[in-house]
């Protein structure tokens, strides 16, 4: 799995494969990476829905590869 987190943006979790999430106690998969919020502004939290643009949210980028 790759976690990155985008300059200014989301955390990115990449698992190469499907995932499984609940949120607001609905359950859910999907395949490909996952956006969560770093701001706090989202409204679909822990789900980002680009609120940080908006906010003028900063941070800085990095990048963990766990194996």
């Amino acid at each position: 799995m790759n976690i990155k987190l985008l300059e200014n943006g989301p955390i990115v979790l990449d698992t190469k494969g499907l995932v499984s999430y609940t949120a607001e106690g609905s359950s859910d998969e999907k395949t490909g990476p996952v956006f969560l919020c770093r701001c706090g502004q989202s409204s679909k939290k822990p789900f980002c829905d680009g609120a940080h643009k908006k906010a003028g949210f900063e941070a800085s980028s990095g990048e963990l590869a766990i194996q």
